[in-house]
């Protein structure tokens, strides 16, 4: 068992930055890759980054540029720094974990509780 908890949500000023991290604990032996997905206002949930215990990043093409994801898998540990940041943008993010690239990028194993990020003026 896998347990993902994220923190560092809240609220900014559109245009600004913000971090989320998210730490994870228990069978890390069946963790390779972390990553985020994120869900806005009745929309679907959308995977923006992933990250392998190897240090590659994989973002999905709407995020690349503006959102930068880092971390220690082996650690259990993995950040997502948000630059740029736009009203479109206001979702819940969900730190992600999985065996394999292809399972975050799919149908993740493991799913934390989500953080708010609330960008508003």
């Amino acid at each position: 068992q896998v347990h993902l908890v994220e923190s560092g949500g809240g609220l900014v000023q559109p245009g600004g930055s913000l971090t989320i991290s998210c730490a994870a604990s228990g069978n890390m032996y069946r963790v390779n890759v972390m990553g985020w997905y994120r869900q806005a206002p009745g929309k679907q949930r959308e995977l923006v980054a992933a990250f392998t215990r190897g240090g590659q990043p994989t973002y999905a093409p709407s995020f690349e540029g503006r959102f930068s994801i880092s971390g220690d898998v082996a650690s259990g540990t993995v950040t997502l720094q948000m630059n740029g940041l736009k009203p479109d943008d206001t979702a819940v993010y969900f730190c992600v974990s999985g065996l394999t690239l292809g399972t975050v990028l799919g149908n993740p194993t493991t799913w934390g509780q989500g953080t708010q990020v609330t960008v508003s003026s």
